[in-house]
């Protein structure tokens, strides 16, 4: 049989083209089932840094707190009461006052706040006009006091002490003073005239000893 050079060329061409082909596909991975595989996107590892959770940042402070203790105002006059004074338990040897324990309450519905020393005068015949200033020693020291309503702080007077009998006497050599009320100043809160709850306030030298406002009652 004769061919001609045309027809030879084309189908060696045809038979070229069908080899690449199936070469082509000889090179493209086939899963289990001889499914020709499709490339997919690769996931991270579970245990890399970007597949960790992120931590939640922490909550800011609540307001629902309503105020805190920082916030409270120190007491002033018309929220306090100071109390008539009363003898101590624990004072020097005399037959005078000797040593007298006060107390000072919050008498509002609101918190205050209380701080310091007080000041002490005699009130002379009874009238806080006639005020005799006492030379004042501070014992110990101050903090802050907080005061709920109807809450108490303390503060213990010493005095020197009137020794003998009758008007008595002083060991300075001193005129023995007495008093019937004292005025007792408190840190902001004003000026309080108070009495003894029994007799009069009998002291030497015109001096007494204080300690600081406490929410510890003295003895």
């Amino acid at each position: 049989m004769h061919y001609t050079a045309g027809v030879g060329r084309t189908a060696a061409a045809l038979v070229m083209a069908v080899a690449v082909t199936t070469l082509m596909a000889g090179c493209t991975p086939a899963g289990d089932d001889g499914a020709i595989a499709t490339p997919t996107t690769p996931t991270t590892p579970a245990g890399s840094e970007s597949a960790k959770p992120k931590p939640t940042p922490p909550a800011g402070p609540s307001s629902a707190g309503g105020a805190t203790g920082g916030g409270t105002k120190a007491c002033v006059i018309d929220q306090i009461k100071v109390s008539d004074a009363h003898q101590a338990d624990v004072r020097p040897p005399g037959t005078g006052t000797g040593a007298a324990i006060v107390s000072v309450t919050n008498t509002s519905k609101q918190p205050c706040t209380l701080s310091g020393f007080p000041t002490v005068a005699g009130a002379g015949n009874g009238s806080p006009d006639k005020n005799v200033p006492l030379a004042i020693t501070h014992s110990g020291s101050a903090s802050t006091v907080s005061l709920a309503p109807g809450a108490r702080a303390w503060t213990k007077l010493t005095f020197v002490n009137v020794q003998g009998e009758a008007d008595g006497y002083c060991v300075s050599g001193a005129t023995p003073a007495s008093f019937p009320t004292l005025v007792l100043g408190v840190p902001g809160a004003g000026s309080h005239q108070i009495a003894m709850d029994d007799g009069v306030f009998a002291e030497c030298d015109n001096k007494a000893t204080v300690t600081a406002f406490s929410p510890a009652k003295p003895s």
